[in-house]
């Protein structure tokens, strides 16, 4: 009887093994399925991104007619999703970077622009003052912008050059065939987008803003510039310029099919006689970070009315303002006079008839000297978008200008006598912290 129960007991246990082993096969060749799904889920989505970020239409995946609240909820998306929360790499692996390809950051936005890549990998490309070419100068407060702009109307040498009246800050530039600009900048056209209009603003008005001046709907073909100085010398220099009695109310802070509402630091006409820890203070100070936020995309952010948080807001609008730093067929930096006058020449094939002048002593500089340690970290702390920008922006700029120097076998004569045309002898002298009325009118 109990030989007869252990040989049950064994054929109880036998069986009960032999269906552990079978729902285990089964568990297991469920699971080889499910991996199989996913990895064909992965796969699909990973082409799906490819497709999208290199083949996709324009005017598909333009962002253009989208309104600033959709704007932001991709941008939300994007963040929260960590779909391109990663860091710009080095210049090298650049156009592996998510940034670069993905759709919210394409500049479709820019029509008729061409870029540094479409300038750099054309062998036959020249800026054709006889055609449609405009050449738009973003001008960003106290960087050198002033100097560098009367560059381009007085000292270029042109077939037709500038002309330029007595007594008025406006000069015509007109193209060698015919009355019509060649160059869209405050001292040749004036600030027909706003006082000091951004990157946002002009993208979205100079083509109309020329249609008018001209009265023609012409193609043309847009060519973005700028300057970036050093974020704690030109916070600084804005500081002494307003504190000497200088605005922008002129500016216009366009955004989205309506006007910046920002509240103002100071009550009366002016700032006159503000100290630093004052200036510093003020939340709505647009000094901070200047140079980041009006180089960048801001209908992105969902402009000066961000539903963003802090984080999400700085990290969108850094990478946008890299991005189209990056787009841009030029840009100087303030610190690299020389480097940036043979960095023009050479992209656009003209000339300067005067070199470019490195000015350090100014009153930024002396501003520095007087700083207490505190306040130069809360002067970086308050800029820190800035400083990463301007890190950013100095290694592209010495990029391109090595890329320039080693396609030019005339490199040394060429950089050695900037500025020295045997047909022109010219000058602009001009201090950059010292003239007030440039800023302050909005004619």
């Amino acid at each position: 009887m109990v030989r007869s129960t252990s040989i049950g007991d064994l054929r109880v246990l036998l069986a009960d093994d032999l269906c552990d082993n079978t729902i285990n096969m089964e568990t297991r060749g469920r699971s080889k399925r499910l991996r199989g799904v996913v990895g064909i889920c992965v796969l699909l989505a990973l082409t799906g991104i490819i497709y999208f970020g290199y083949f996709c239409p324009d005017h598909v995946c333009a962002l253009t007619n989208r309104d600033v609240k959709e704007s932001t909820r991709i941008a939300e998306g994007l963040v929260q999703g960590n779909t391109i929360l990663t860091t710009l790499g080095t210049l090298d692996n650049e156009k592996n970077s998510i940034v670069n390809v993905h759709p919210l950051f394409k500049l479709q936005s820019v029509q008729g622009s061409l870029g540094y890549e479409d300038i750099f990998n054309n062998d036959t490309f020249q800026f054709d003052v006889n055609a449609n070419d405009v050449m738009v100068f973003l001008h960003i407060q106290k960087t050198g912008g002033t100097l560098f702009g009367k560059h381009l109307v007085r000292d270029l040498d042109l077939q037709r050059p500038c002309s330029c009246q007595r007594r008025k800050k406006r000069c015509y530039c007109f193209r060698p065939n015919r009355d019509e600009h060649w160059l869209f900048s405050r001292y040749s056209t004036g600030w027909k987008c706003g006082l000091h209009a951004d990157w946002t603003e002009l993208t979205n008005c100079v083509d109309s803003e020329l249609n008018k001046i001209e009265s023609d709907t012409i193609k043309r073909r847009y060519f973005y510039i700028t300057i970036i100085r050093d974020p704690v010398a030109r916070y600084l220099s804005e500081f002494r310029h307003v504190q000497r009695g200088a605005t922008w109310k002129g500016a216009r802070h366009w955004c989205g099919g309506a006007l910046g509402n920002i509240l103002s630091c100071y009550n009366g006409p002016n700032w006159q006689g503000v100290t630093l820890e004052e200036f510093m203070a003020c939340p709505t100070n647009l000094a901070s970070n200047r140079q980041t936020r009006m180089l960048a995309d801001l209908s992105l952010i969902g402009c000066y009315n961000s539903s963003l948080s802090n984080a999400e807001r700085d990290y969108i609008m850094l990478e946008s303002a890299k991005r189209n730093l990056q787009f841009m067929p030029f840009f100087m930096l303030t610190e690299y006079q020389k480097v940036g006058q043979y960095s023009f020449e050479e992209t656009f094939g003209m000339r300067f008839a005067v070199a470019f002048e490195q000015h350090n002593a100014t009153q930024s500089a002396a501003t520095m000297a007087t700083l207490t340690s505190r306040q130069l970290d809360e002067v970086k702390k308050l800029n820190k978008l800035d400083l990463q920008l301007y890190e950013f922006a100095k290694d592209l700029a010495m990029q391109r200008f090595r890329r320039l120097r080693d396609k030019d076998p005339s490199f040394v004569q060429r950089f050695q006598h900037l500025g020295e045309l045997p047909s022109r002898q010219s000058a602009t002298e001009f201090n950059w912290d010292s003239v007030i009325e440039d800023t302050t009118d909005n004619d």
